[in-house]
């Protein structure tokens, strides 16, 4: 068999990719991140791994790769690999998509218990040696509405809805999801957003980041979300309009937010984020365990025995839509 080369965008010390190094024949793996060694390896490469978090890698790397095949990338967002040549050509991408779900779900289900049980007020009555009972909310009563119907909404579905709550999605495709999957009590297309967001006490954002859900939460659907409802966000910072998000915090139309995601990352010092009570900072590491990338590592490895034996790959990604 010909030898099938494999170009790993990524640190070869890291240990999620060492276990790379020792794939077997027919496999040939070059692995590194310097110019030098994407400028050699790139044009004999059959398929590319991007294991890092930026795009600028495989930026160099894809002028180069003439002869690739296919192209992966350990992350689920896909927005920093699309230029345009690679989202024009017939190679096709795929990505993690799936492998963080979990945790992003129980993230998002920490941010409704966050704020049922006024976490932010038992936390400030102890710093204050303060004994104050105070009612709380089950959230088995209320509505949670997922913007984004993919794998993290739909895992962030399920745990709301075994907690009891009333599940509403929004999603591109409607049509997808006509039939109940068990889980959503009612699918809204996008024409219908703020229809679904003003009946919901709690809204989780799961929505990928691309150019049309850009901003696709700004003023308007902001104020057309329940008084008093909560935002959750584990998809991409850019899909809600922060400056309109803390204008509707601090004037409490929303009563918080949690956000594992954000406009501009790392979050800048002074950012009014840090100083508002009602806001659970999450330093986008809800689905950084242990095991996160070993995870998503094995995932393009069961890609690679498909790609190996000519089976149909996974995850692909549709490059025109972002994901």
């Amino acid at each position: 068999m010909e030898p099938i080369r494999l170009l790993v965008l990524g640190d070869p010390a890291d240990t999620h990719i060492r276990t790379l190094l020792d794939l077997p024949a027919p496999f040939q793996v070059e692995v590194g991140i310097d110019e030098a060694l994407i400028r050699a390896a790139a044009p004999k490469a059959d398929v590319v791994l991007s294991a890092v978090f930026s795009g600028d890698p495989f930026k160099s790397a894809w002028p180069l790769a003439g002869r690739v095949k296919w192209v992966h990338t350990l992350s689920a967002g896909v927005e920093h690999m699309l230029t345009p040549e690679f989202a024009a050509s017939p190679v096709p991408l795929t990505n993690a998509r799936g492998v963080y779900k979990r945790s992003l779900a129980e993230f998002a289900l920490l941010g409704i218990l966050y704020f049922a049980k006024d976490i932010p007020r038992m936390r400030r009555n102890q710093a204050a040696g303060r004994w104050e009972q105070f009612e709380v909310t089950e959230a088995h009563s209320g509505v949670a509405g997922i913007v984004g119907y993919g794998e993290i909404g739909r895992a962030s579905a399920a745990l709301a809805r075994a907690l009891g709550m009333k599940i509403l999605a929004n999603r591109r495709r409607a049509a997808l999801s006509a039939e109940s999957d068990g889980i959503a009590d009612g699918v809204f297309p996008p024409e219908r957003l703020k229809e679904m967001l003003a009946q919901c006490d709690y809204v989780i954002v799961a929505a990928p980041g691309t150019p049309d859900t850009r901003g696709m939460l700004g003023p308007a659907e902001l104020r057309a979300m329940k008084p008093g409802s909560v935002i959750i966000n584990v998809g991409r910072g850019t899909v809600i309009q922060e400056a309109a998000l803390i204008d509707v915090l601090r004037d409490g139309h929303l009563r918080g937010a949690a956000l594992d995601v954000f406009e501009r990352e790392p979050l800048p010092p002074g950012h009014p984020f840090y100083s508002m009570d009602n806001v659970l900072v999450s330093p986008h590491c809800a689905d950084r365990t242990s095991d996160w990338l070993h995870q998503s590592v094995a995932l393009f490895l069961r890609n690679l025995d498909r790609f190996r034996n000519g089976e149909p790959l996974e995850n692909i990604v549709d490059k025109k839509a972002a994901y």
